[in-house]
């Protein structure tokens, strides 16, 4: 990888390090519009073209039969399923905490506020299969989607050759109760979600990550009347690792390639206040990249990715603040101190035996992150992603009186005499 010096920096050269590989162009912008307003005007007939340009898959139906599903579990290993339900059991014990009542609050005597949570009736789950298929993220999405209660959660998933969604997608969806599945990939699954076909009806909400077509996708279809929401823009994966001289470049090393064999535009960095370890790292890679059987991709990969020498530790997390990776992983001499001064992340691994895979997987923290320097904003997935809250006040003939003069005096302000009356109509007879 690159290696820059931060001091040797200026502001704008370093800005400019910030930008994603797959945030430069906009060919995946033009694409997925095409394609999205396409599905949109013509339904499934679209969705079968688009299937057997990018999947070489010919369809006659996109939702996959129960029969098909419940096959899935027989194709599936025990040692896979013992694996998905150690996940799903850490991941539903983190979850289950973040559906907690929020306490009412008397704002002055006789005025009571409070919110009520409420699902999200109908959720799209998007589940990437491209490259190789993520049943984690069935149970990342599917899980807090059923805690929640939402009343209709749907899946789309590319086809694999056989023309079927992949076995460890099906085994895992029936795992966790979902029976709405569609055979269906890429942008066009997209689409399908947030604008209906005469096959699937559309959803209030998109999840789930991809490539940057999809991303492109996600942020489109949002954009437009009457569109649908989106969780996050989540894709492609993207890490950056704070290292300082007791790190292991070995293991800086693995953590970087467990990122950069995701996709092509993935991007990996390493943030560190040694010029020893920056220069072992850049050893050790090629020698780790030979051993993966996705070492093309991840390649790829390293060409867009950097280090960069810090001073100091306060200077590299200025850095990681103003780059907001989707994971961080602080391998420090102490780890913990460094958590209040981190800002902006999607989510955060502490020390030399928290690597990535371990939230990718099963630790129980979600794996549906804000990629592309939205983690400055935005959070990852969680329970409260498939809900919405309502607000709610109940004021007694006490609390309006002492609202009373408040009210009126803000409505005369504004010019707004029928807000006045509102008021004044519950005293007179």
């Amino acid at each position: 990888m690159k290696i820059y010096v931060d001091k040797l920096l200026t502001n704008t050269e370093r800005t400019a390090l910030c930008v994603r590989p797959s945030g430069r162009g906009d060919d995946a912008i033009i694409a997925a519009q095409a394609i999205c307003d396409d599905v949109k005007a013509r339904g499934d007939a679209a969705l079968m073209e688009y299937t057997e340009k990018f999947d070489r898959i010919k369809l006659d139906r996109f939702k996959v039969p129960q029969e098909e599903i419940q096959k899935a579990k027989s194709q599936v290993s025990p040692t896979v399923m013992h694996a998905l339900e150690t996940a799903a059991r850490n991941i539903r014990a983190f979850h289950s905490v973040q559906t907690g009542i929020e306490p009412r609050v008397e704002t002055m005597e006789g005025v009571v506020c409070w919110r009520e949570r409420r699902a999200i009736e109908s959720v799209g789950l998007y589940i990437p299969a491209g490259s190789a298929p993520l049943p984690s993220t069935v149970l990342m999405l599917g899980i807090p989607a059923t805690i929640a209660r939402c009343k209709r959660i749907v899946l789309c998933s590319p086809p694999t050759l056989r023309s079927v969604v992949s076995p460890y997608i099906l085994a895992a969806a029936d795992f966790i109760g979902i029976t709405e599945v569609y055979v269906l990939g890429g942008v066009q699954a997209i689409a399908a979600l947030a604008y209906g076909t005469e096959s699937i009806p559309k959803v209030d909400k998109i999840f789930g990550p991809g490539n940057k077509y999809v991303t492109a996708a996600k942020r489109y279809v949002a954009s437009q009347p009457g569109g649908p929401a989106i969780d996050v823009l989540a894709g492609p994966s993207e890490l950056l690792v704070i290292a300082d001289d007791t790190a292991r470049a070995a293991l800086v090393a693995a953590d970087l390639l467990s990122q950069a064999e995701h996709d092509p535009f993935s991007q990996v960095v390493l943030v560190t206040t040694s010029e020893h370890l920056a220069r072992q790292v850049n050893e050790e890679l090629p020698r780790q990249l030979e051993r993966l059987p996705r070492r093309a991709l991840a390649k790829e990969a390293l060409g867009k990715s950097f280090t960069l020498i810090c001073d100091s530790l306060d200077a590299a997390l200025r850095f990681s603040n103003q780059y907001a990776p989707e994971h961080l992983i602080v391998n420090t001499q102490r780890p913990e101190e460094i958590v209040p001064l981190v800002h902006s992340a999607g989510s955060v691994f502490l020390g030399s035996f928290a690597p990535v895979t371990a939230g990718d997987y099963a630790s129980g923290t979600n794996h549906t992150l804000p990629t592309g320097g939205e983690a400055k904003v935005y959070s990852g997935v969680s329970v409260e992603s498939f809900q919405k809250t309502i607000t709610v006040q109940a004021i007694s003939p006490t609390g309006l009186k002492n609202l009373s003069d408040t009210l009126t005096t803000l409505a005369e302000t504004e010019g707004l005499e029928a807000h006045k009356r509102a008021v004044l109509a519950r005293w007179s007879n």
